[in-house]
């Protein structure tokens, strides 16, 4: 049953204080670290309906690695479904839930679990998550997905739909702000192979939210990110020296540039460096799926890109060899 054994939802309903795992160094505890006051600058909020939005997404990308959509197209009530389901399969009981345990050493890597990456100092974040692919239909196992509540399935193919046409948009928009063909970025990270990975994080409250972190500093491994928020602030993002609040702005989409993009583009586009922080009083949720290329497509920067007075500055690689040195932190 891997680490599920106990999860931090059981954790956080009997503690009156933070497991010593759990505490975070001075220099990584949100209370220490967050950006104080309100000069602080927003992420963009970007209109996908509006005439200019592509330059914007680009733009978004070069400066921050992260940005907000509204008007992009995914219906709200298919969010709200969404949610609805994430929701109720982490209010199910503990021996319900662990049916579904990921077991990474028998291979089993979709499913209920606390935790992905190791921690060099020993440390955990204070979340429990739930991850299946949710394409192409090859690579779906339905077997891993909860068979309650009712409409999970449902829930998940239908929002997975149209983050499949929202993710080919942005793409779009990537690459012809790198001057390349508009469908030069989604070929080359395999087109219709494309793997879109569907992530529930459940942050339960916590007893000293200021000592602790959700998830901690990272980059996605993906080619971009695509996340709901709930409406209880969390994520943040570094930039300029600093970590600055993601304010949830209603019915947006967070998008993430990940490190597949940062390659591609050689540099040009950022993969954004992100923390999760959590509440005392309240749960936060998020469901991000993750844009992925095949595991066995080497990805590299485009050759566009890489001239004489600009050189390849990230090694091509497969996919797959890339989350393995990432994942257990071996050399780039």
């Amino acid at each position: 049953m891997g680490e599920v054994h106990r999860s931090v939802q059981e954790l956080a309903a009997s503690l009156g204080a933070l497991p010593p795992e759990f505490v975070r160094p001075e220099h990584e505890q949100p209370a220490a670290t967050t950006f104080p006051g309100g000069a602080a600058p927003d992420a963009p909020v970007i209109d996908l309906s509006e005439p200019g939005c592509g330059a914007r997404v680009a733009a978004a990308a070069r400066e921050w690695g992260l940005f907000q959509v509204v008007n992009h197209g995914v219906p709200s009530p298919v969010v709200a479904e969404l949610q609805r389901v994430g929701r109720a399969f982490f209010s199910l009981p503990r021996e319900e839930k662990e049916r579904y345990a990921m077991d990474p050493a028998s291979g089993r890597i979709e499913g209920y679990g606390t935790r992905l990456q190791r921690d060099l100092e020993g440390k955990k974040t204070w979340n429990d998550f739930f991850f299946h692919v949710v394409a192409p239909p090859e690579k779906v196992d339905h077997g891993a997905w909860p068979r309650s509540p009712a409409g999970y399935r449902e829930a998940n193919e239908a929002y997975c739909c149209h983050v499949q046409r929202l993710a080919r948009e942005l793409l779009g928009h990537l690459s012809l702000g790198l001057g390349l063909e508009e469908g030069a970025m989604a070929e080359a990270f395999g087109g219709g192979d494309l793997v879109f990975l569907q992530k529930i994080n459940l942050y339960p409250p916590c007893p000293q939210p200021e000592l602790t972190l959700g998830v901690a500093p990272h980059t996605d491994m993906s080619t971009l990110t695509v996340l709901v928020p709930n409406e209880v602030q969390g994520l943040q993002v570094f930039k300029d020296g600093h970590w600055y609040d993601a304010k949830y702005v209603p019915d947006a989409l967070i998008i993430h540039i990940g490190d597949q993009i940062e390659i591609f583009s050689n540099g040009a586009y950022k993969a954004v460096l992100h923390r999760t922080t959590v509440s005392k009083e309240k749960t936060r949720m998020s469901w991000p799926v993750f844009v992925e290329p095949p595991g066995e497509l080497v990805v590299g920067p485009h050759p566009q890109l890489v001239a004489g007075e600009s050189p390849a500055k990230y090694k091509a690689r497969k996919y797959q060899e890339y989350q393995h040195c990432k994942i257990n932190k071996l050399p780039m």
